[in-house]
């Protein structure tokens, strides 16, 4: 299964992030979450941390290009496989960025990609 982290992470149920991770769990995968204040969401702690976590397969935004620039030089050493940008995280500027650095990026939702079977 792919580790992966969760950015935007949230406790509250009605927000995308929040679903992604009881999702994501309930399909065996392995989560960590960063989050604008500490949390837990099935079973996931988190917190505003970046922290240096290892082996991550995936990384699944869900905050807003305006704030993603903190977290390009964070994501970009993590050395993801991919990074998947849900709707309304699209940001050019950081697929550039990520593409050149080898890292494979995927428009889509996360849910979606887990409802159907393309997220493995």
């Amino acid at each position: 299964m792919k580790k992966t982290l969760v950015i935007g992470a949230s406790e509250n149920p009605e927000r995308y992030s929040n679903k992604a991770i009881h999702a994501l769990v309930s399909h065996g995968h392995e989560v960590v979450a960063i989050g604008l204040r500490e949390g837990k969401v099935a079973g996931v702690s988190f917190d505003s941390e970046k922290k240096a976590f290892k082996n991550i397969d995936t990384v699944t935004m869900y905050i807003g290009p305006q704030n993603q620039p903190d977290y390009y030089t964070y994501i970009l050493n993590l050395k993801p496989q991919r990074v998947i940008f849900n709707p309304g995280t699209e940001n050019p500027e950081f697929i550039s960025q990520l593409k050149a650095a080898g890292i494979f990026t995927e428009i889509a939702c996360t849910l979606v990609l887990l409802a159907t079977g393309q997220y493995e």
